[in-house]
């Protein structure tokens, strides 16, 4: 028996953004962290050139910032938005049987295929 599922149209409020929207803001977060990360560097160099005071204090955090910094926005950089449903979740539900037949939807219900015509 074939199994039917019920025609719900998309909408443009649930789709997800597209590939290269995600790879932007992705590439531009990257960007600003590593951009952090030499405010870091030069930051550091001038406290080491003034010998501020309490540079025992400050020298450990600009280091770690500069430490931290790239690790971070690597795993951000690679990070992707989570899949709506995991792709093994039906698996381990038991399966409910649709016993309708394939053919009663009615016409109004049936999924309609929109052909583009070239001009």
């Amino acid at each position: 028996m074939v199994k039917r599922q019920a025609y719900q149209p998309i909408l443009i409020t649930d789709a997800s953004r597209s590939q290269d929207d995600q790879l932007t803001s992705r590439q531009k977060r990257y960007v600003l962290m590593m951009g952090i990360r030499v405010a870091c560097v030069i930051v550091g160099a001038v406290l080491v050139g003034v010998q501020a005071p309490l540079l025992w204090l400050w020298l450990p955090m600009v280091a770690l910032g500069m430490v931290l910094i790239p690790w971070l926005a690597v795993l951000l950089a690679n990070d992707r938005p989570p899949k709506e449903k995991h792709r093994l979740a039906n698996r381990f539900q038991p399966r409910h049987r649709d016993e309708t037949p394939p053919m009663s939807l009615t016409a109004e219900e049936r999924p309609h295929k929109i052909i583009d015509a070239e001009p």
